[in-house]
């Protein structure tokens, strides 16, 4: 059978495509999935082709096209494997991923789309795929884009992401450390703002790195600024951070707590005004009248039991009050009805030009940081919720680190920001949330999560684990460009699902230096050559230290 095709299916080609010659043929269709019989003599002539998409031909990754009828069918190579028996064949196993019209006249391939409507028979010519076509099966459809980049390994042919696609059904950046992951999610929410000055984006920030990227479109938010009333907590929230008991006694701290935050809602103006009061209820309360109400109940004559729960719940609640590291949530100040101003704030409703909110959690007490992320995206959630019937004001929540709040069970903490992260994920799209995980290390995400992910977009990724997470998580046509993950270079992705019209092999646009965020890997050989000023960066680091400020 390798012979017959050897002698005559090469060289079979259609009158419109005598300029190019085929590469091989058809070996086997199975669905999703087939094999060609690629020729090296063939591929060989293509190497010197003038046009790089010809002259990577035949490589992994690469795409090829086979005629049928007046159609041209797309197809991605996934594995390459020499056939036993025959050194001058090479089996190729490829996934399609499209399909367009031919133009009698000139057989170049026009009006792509998604998905093959017929698939050919074994014996079909097999031809690479040329510039041009790339231009028609990178064309953007007549639908809001982004444009992020460069189609490898072409030049000039601009790789676009469907915003409305990409953020309806959510998405995840991906990328081992120092691969460009921090600049690349820059990159593409600077492309988000531009194309919607009023929208409204918060993005989580763990480490400081963004308020840099977006000084002049964006309202930055840390612990000197963020002002976030502790009251807007609902009762879960309140356990982590006011429960510090294990086990059955947790149980009953949480009982306690649950009956004294409800009397102390109930005890202000706004909560005399609602009939059925909740514990979850945002209500403003005193954190004073908290205190004296659990010291009332510890005196009560009929409570049953010892007063240790009562002296935890009262010595935590001190103790936060006291400490000025606490001060951006639990401050005195913070009593007052400015919950329609945080919303507007954080939200940018309206957005005056600046869409994103970046929340820099970096200076946050590392006890409660958790609990400050599960807020904001409880809030961001409860708002789409609470806000149904009227206009519609949808929400993208970016969570960078996201390993760190959606912990698979290896790694659970029971934190209440993995329920409502993971939640968003699973329900978000229907009230107009989006969520945007930005990761290194996808292996340690909940199991489930990424795949709620409409769109990858996957940097290099060196773990193995990671790889093979993400393999699980991609859509079958996607298979053949996993196989160059771990050889991408910097700034370089691979992008597959709902955001793209076919799975992509991206370069990434540069940025401005003022649209970088502060990420850069300090430079060792030349930061060990300065000297001097030592004692007094000592001095300052320490009185810092000392104050627990920044």
């Amino acid at each position: 059978m390798t012979e017959m095709q050897g002698s005559e299916a090469f060289n079979r080609a259609t009158p419109a495509m005598m300029t190019i010659a085929p590469i091989g043929v058809v070996l086997e269709i199975a669905g999703s999935s087939s094999q060609v019989v690629l020729d090296p003599r063939a591929l060989e002539a293509t190497i010197g082709s003038a046009d790089p998409v010809i002259a990577s031909a035949g490589s992994v990754g690469s795409q090829i096209k086979m005629r049928v009828g007046a159609s041209w069918l797309i197809a991605n190579i996934r594995s390459l494997r020499l056939i036993e028996g025959a050194e001058d064949r090479i089996a190729a196993l490829v996934d399609f991923l499209g399909e367009g019209d031919e133009e009698k006249l000139t057989g170049k391939l026009y009006r792509f789309r998604r998905g093959v409507t017929r698939y050919p028979v074994p014996g079909c010519a097999v031809y690479p795929v040329s510039t041009a076509d790339l231009k028609q099966i990178y064309a953007p459809e007549d639908r809001a884009t982004i444009e992020v980049g460069t189609v490898y390994p072409t030049r000039d042919i601009r790789a676009s992401l469907y915003v409305d696609a990409m953020l309806g059904k959510h998405f995840a950046l991906l990328g081992s450390t120092g691969t460009g992951k921090s600049t690349s999610a820059a990159l593409i929410l600077h492309k988000i703002c531009e194309l919607a000055p009023q929208g409204h984006i918060v993005m989580i920030d763990p480490h400081g790195e963004y308020s840099a990227a977006f000084k002049t479109n964006g309202a930055l938010y840390d612990v000197g600024n963020l002002q976030m009333p502790y009251w807007l907590m609902n009762f879960e929230e309140h356990c982590e951070v006011f429960v510090t008991s294990d086990g059955s006694d947790s149980q009953i701290d949480a009982d306690i707590l649950a009956k004294c935050l409800l009397m102390a809602r109930a005890k202000g103006r706004l909560g005399q005004e609602i009939g059925k009061l909740t514990v979850d209820a945002p209500i403003p309360y005193l954190l004073s009248d908290l205190t004296n109400l659990i010291s009332l109940e510890m005196g009560k004559m009929d409570r049953a039991g010892d007063t240790a729960p009562y002296m935890r719940l009262k010595t935590k609640i001190d103790e936060i009050k006291a400490d000025p590291r606490y001060g951006f949530m639990f401050s005195g100040m913070l009593v007052a009805d400015t919950m329609a101003d945080f919303l507007a704030r954080v939200f940018r409703l309206p957005g005056d030009g600046k869409p994103i909110s970046i929340v820099d959690v970096s200076g946050v007490p590392s006890e409660i940081t958790s609990v400050v992320v599960a807020m904001l995206s409880r809030m961001v959630f409860d708002f789409a919720i609470w806000s149904r019937g009227e206009p519609q004001r949808p929400v993208l929540l970016v969570c960078e680190e996201a390993h760190r709040y959606i912990p698979n069970e290896r790694n659970a903490d029971a934190s209440s920001v993995g329920r409502i992260l993971s939640r968003i994920a699973k329900e978000g799209r229907k009230y107009g949330v989006s969520l945007g995980l930005i990761t290194q290390r996808p292996s340690d995400l909940a199991e489930g999560v990424l795949s709620q992910c409409g769109t990858i977009i996957s940097m290099r990724l060196n773990n193995d684990r990671d790889q093979a997470f993400v393999r699980a998580a991609m859509p079958e046509g996607a298979r053949g460009f996993l196989d160059s993950i771990p050889a991408l270079r910097n700034r370089e992705c691979i992008i597959c699902g709902e955001g793209v019209a076919i799975p992509i092999r991206v370069s990434f646009d540069g940025l401005e230096d003022n649209k970088r965020p502060a990420s850069d890997d300090p430079l060792f050989s030349d930061l060990w050559r300065q000297t001097g000023g030592e004692s007094e960066i000592i001095e300052r680091t320490i009185k810092r230290w000392r104050s627990q400020g920044r």
